[in-house]
């Protein structure tokens, strides 16, 4: 084999591992093997690496310099695949004999791979990503939408368009999944209208994987066919199809692999029909009543829930239930009313209908909520299913969210961080001893290192401004005026315009000559929910009034991408929901690894995080959501005139706000050795995985 042809075979190797996604190094020479065509297709390798011609191989395999990168990387992959001395291994061992299966509806892990929504899916991603890291067997099961979650157009009045492009998986770094007979596995899941065939992808993720589930296979139904076409797409019908492909799918792929998993962790009531198909394998192979095999599957099951309002979870009339779901009924044994009840908050009332959440909190060992305060919500909201306990005797935890390091750490922090925390700090994320070395970092360097981070995401803008043209896109951003980041799903609780209650006053702080302020906002509005969209065009058209003068941003069509360049690039972050209505709020843990500094209300992560002097509060709870937004909004306002702005420009000989980068660094010292994935994932470990195992016998 030629060098242009192993260079191409190593190329191809390290595309076709998601592996390459956190490690900038190799996105570095992917970029550099043709800047634009990685730009066109989307930072997706596999795509690109489909659309050079072999002249560029030859061409590239006689540049010493870039094909010793390649050879690095290369061996660095097989190293990262080999290496036996991980954490898993020594603390996960009854893992590695049977694994976790890690149900959820999506999985945001580059944006090359748009099959998810927000947040659910990026921290599923996230999970997926530290538990290879860290060398625990997590499997991930979801389903393949051909269509990409919606792309945003904003019209000249900041109304939302939505458009799906076509996913093609010949350009995915993703495999059919082969059965025991060596042949691309299809299994079939049975449904209403009949049994409906589904493929499955293998999609390699460092050491561990993905499978996605496709039902555009199935020659036989239109109809069927469509069923994961679309993340959160159709009416209920189409919804609880998705689920019962994903859940009984799931469940009936791995059986037809031959993974016996002993944990099955649902990450929010999408993958709740998994309990059930589980169930009906084990009164198949053992001849047991479903009563008993629901108890087996409770055992080994871990049910976390994303959702703090009861309207927030589906919910599925008992006659679609009874169309859809007649033959797994009848495996199971159970009349419709017995299969309706295990997911009825009251098992007998014919009226209530079946919500899957009720199921997986029935029947599960561990139960938990995201964030400390989120698990008190959920003890309140379902102490219903518990009765004759008090709310804190709920049996509902919290395990609080955390981010991957790697994939959100800017390029620039992570060598200050080679600097300043020693070469082993990637493997001591957790240790707050590592991290109080921040503490020697001068304030100087890292105000240097964050004006790289703010140049780059200006350069971002532009790049994206001239690439998406949209109404808030014309004029360009300072790079010494105060910065200020607000990116998230755009729904009306999460009040991302609160600051326009004031035009008058946001028009003095944006327009300030000796301190100005610039806001740059991005984020999508799901189809359905009006309120949302409202929300977004009045951000839209705020970005295009001319009273602010360009210094209010719109970013269009908001992916990991352009979370990943805000989150690094602000120098601060806005998170502004009404309490306790946010389960966690992931997006401030990442621009905190980058050392942006946090102005967010006391909810979610942030009661945990808060200590008064590693970012800014807002906390004025109301039971009328009106005052709460009058208060909080006033607060808002006065922080950012007396004490924030003020602070971020007060300078000294340098140059630099010594007291605001002291404030960055102490978040950073403070909150990233807390709120990072592989600390999430050995909670798991420890506080549920483990015990659902088998290795300890208490149970919760």
């Amino acid at each position: 084999m030629n060098d242009a042809n192993v260079l191409r075979e190593r190329l191809r190797a390290l595309a076709r591992n998601l592996w390459w996604t956190w490690h900038p190094e190799v996105v570095a020479i992917f970029h550099d093997l043709d800047p634009d065509t990685f730009r066109a297709v989307g930072h997706n390798p596999v795509a690109m690496l489909a659309r050079l011609a072999p002249s560029t191989f030859e061409a590239h395999a006689r540049d010493a310099v870039l094909r010793a990168r390649i050879d690095q990387a290369f061996r660095q992959l097989g190293q990262y695949l080999d290496d036996r001395t991980i954490w898993g291994a020594t603390h996960g061992l009854p893992l590695l004999a049977r694994p976790v299966a890690y149900f959820c509806a999506e999985f945001g892990l580059h944006e090359s791979l748009p099959i998810y929504s927000g947040g659910l899916g990026v921290l599923a991603g996230d999970t997926l990503k530290s538990a290879t890291d860290l060398g625990v067997p997590v499997i991930g099961i979801g389903l393949f939408y051909r269509e990409t979650y919606f792309r945003q157009v904003i019209d000249q009045d900041g109304k939302q368009h939505a458009y799906y492009p076509h996913l093609n998986p010949e350009e995915l770094p993703m495999d059919p999944a082969l059965g025991r007979d060596g042949q691309p596995l299809v299994i079939e899941v049975p449904l209403g209208p009949g049994p409906v065939q589904v493929h499955v992808w293998k999609l390699p993720i460092g050491r561990t994987y993905a499978l996605l589930l496709d039902t555009e296979v199935d020659a036989r139904s239109p109809e069927l066919r469509g069923i994961t076409r679309r993340l959160y797409g159709g009416d209920a019908r189409t919804r609880l199809r998705q689920e019962l492909v994903l859940g009984v799918g799931g469940m009936r792929a791995l059986e037809a692999l031959g993974i016996d998993c002993g944990v099955l962790h649902l990450n929010e009531g999408h993958a709740a029909f998994a309990m059930l198909e589980l169930a009906r394998q084990i009164r198949h192979r053992e001849g047991c009543s479903t009563g008993a095999a629901l108890d087996q599957v409770a055992r080994r099951s871990v049910f976390t829930t994303h959702t703090p309002l009861e309207a927030g979870h589906d919910r599925f009339g008992s006659e679609l239930i009874g169309s859809e779901m007649d033959v797994l009924r009848s495996e199971l044994g159970l009349g419709l009313e017995e299969l309706c009840g295990l997911g009825r908050v009251q098992p007998h009332d014919r009226s209530e209908p079946f919500c899957p959440a009720v199921l997986a909190l029935r029947h599960s060992r561990f139960r938990n909520g995201v964030s400390a305060l989120h698990g008190q919500v959920a003890r309140r909201m379902w102490q219903v299913l518990w009765p004759g306990r008090a709310a804190d005797e709920v049996p509902i935890g919290h395990i609080t969210n955390g981010v991957h390091m790697h994939s959100w750490l800017a390029p620039e922090m992570r060598a200050l961080f080679d600097r300043h925390l020693g070469e082993s700090w990637p493997r001591r994320l957790c240790h707050a001893d590592m991290w109080a070395r921040m503490d020697a970092v001068p304030e100087a360097e890292l105000w240097v290192t964050t004006r790289v981070l703010k140049a780059r995401l200006i350069a971002f803008i532009e790049r994206w401004r001239r690439d998406h043209p949209s109404p808030g896109l014309s004029t360009p951003l300072d790079a010494d005026a105060f910065t200020i980041g607000f990116a998230r799903r755009f729904a009306a609780y999460k009040r991302a315009d609160l600051l326009l209650r004031e035009p008058e006053r946001l028009e003095r702080l944006l327009c300030n000559p000796r301190m100005p302020m610039q806001i740059v906002f991005a984020g999508k509005a799901h189809p359905q929910d009006q309120p949302g969209q409202e929300v977004l065009a009045r951000i839209a058209l705020a970005s295009g009034d001319a009273r602010f003068k360009g210094r209010i941003v719109f970013l269009p069509d908001h992916d990991i991408n352009v979370g990943r360049h805000l989150v690094q690039g602000v120098d601060m972050w806005l998170n502004l929901p009404r309490r306790p209505l946010e389960a966690c709020g992931t997006s401030g843990q990442k621009a905190t690894l980058n050392g942006v500094v946090q102005l967010s209300a006391m909810d979610g992560w942030w009661p945990e995080a808060y200590d008064g002097q590693n970012g800014f509060a807002l906390s004025a709870p109301h039971a009328d959501a009106a005052k709460q937004d009058l208060q909080e909004s006033e607060t808002l306002f006065r922080l950012l005139e007396h004490t924030i702005i003020p602070e971020f420009y007060d300078r000294d000989a340098e140059g630099v706000p010594r007291k605001w980068m002291a404030r960055s660094r102490r978040a950073i010292r403070t909150l990233a050795w807390q709120f990072n994935s592989d600390r999430m994932v050995m909670d798991y470990v420890r506080q549920c995985y483990l015990p659902a195992a088998g290795a300890h016998t208490s149970a919760t």
